[in-house]
């Protein structure tokens, strides 16, 4: 090869690093801008960062999908929402569109189509509720609330019904009592996954219980948490369901205050405190449209 020859190729060579090495940089900063912007996002829908697995395994593997006012914890593996976290806070004129029709969510491994609970005995239940997310966050959330990635199989007293009731609870009373809280809800599973294995619509897993864990941020914050299985009659008092948070993360597998500090870890999800709730006056409340 002639000297002519080698320095053109070792030219190319360099040009060819030059740009590969421009691209990577702006591959990165993007990469770094974009991580950023979605952190930032994440933290502006939780209090001490999403919720994440105490042990991880292939039943607590999820991905994150972000939402136009709130997050989903989305698992392939059993179908359905480990979590969904979002913030409530106090507006004036509340004023919501007609309920949107429900869609189908294409970021999810598998087809879960509108129909596909149909003749089951399950309703499409929300876990980012339409009336309390349309009313704080607007019409391109509660548009949002129904796709079929926030949605899970609940029996219709349940649905139609206890936890609806909760639901109303939390936007109607808790909201305006301390102007802003945050809310994690999601299912419970059968502790074998054999067993969920067996009870499935379609793909989806059929959860055994929901829980809703509500939140108030401050300088002495508040937890109250809900554990409500899927055979209620529906007009039961709110607080016979009254957990510690400590029991949902032992039947779920996941931690939901990872930023938390030990110190204060033990109070707030080992125990049921219910001081400066007024859960007392609301617990027997009827639904809105019973």
């Amino acid at each position: 090869m002639t000297r002519r020859r080698k320095s053109i190729l070792r030219s190319r060579w360099r040009r060819s690093l030059r740009r590969f090495a421009v691209t990577l940089l702006f591959v990165l900063v993007g990469s770094g801008l974009w991580y950023s912007q979605e952190r930032a996002y994440r933290d502006s829908l939780s209090w001490m960062g999403v919720p994440t697995w105490e042990r991880l395994s292939p039943l607590t593997l999820h991905r994150v999908l972000r939402n136009d006012g709130f997050l989903v914890g989305w698992s392939d593996v059993r179908v359905n929402p480990l979590w969904v976290s979002y913030w409530l806070h106090e507006v004036d004129g509340v004023s919501i569109g007609a309920r949107p029709g429900f869609r189908r969510d294409w970021r999810t491994l598998w087809p879960v189509a509108p129909d596909s609970y149909f003749g089951s005995g399950y309703d499409r239940g929300h876990l980012a509720p339409n009336y309390a997310i349309a009313a704080v966050h607007g019409a391109g959330a509660q548009h949002d609330t129904f796709l079929m990635s926030n949605l899970t199989p609940q029996r219709p007293d349940l649905n139609r019904r206890l936890w609806q009731r909760l639901e109303e609870v939390v936007i109607d009373h808790f909201v305006p009592r301390f102007a802003a809280v945050q809310v994690i809800t999601g299912p419970v599973f059968a502790e074998r996954f054999l067993d969920g294995v067996r009870r499935r619509v379609g793909l989806v897993e059929v959860p055994e219980a929901f829980y809703k864990i509500i939140v108030v941020p401050a300088e002495t914050s508040r937890v109250l948490a809900f554990l409500m299985p899927q055979d209620v009659q529906g007009d039961e008092p709110l607080d016979d369901f009254l957990v510690s948070v400590d029991v949902i993360a032992a039947r779920t597998g996941l931690d939901f205050f990872p930023q938390l500090p030990e110190s204060a870890a033990g109070s707030l999800e080992g125990e049921v405190v219910t001081d400066g709730w007024a859960l007392e006056s609301v617990s027997r409340l009827p639904g809105r449209f019973e």
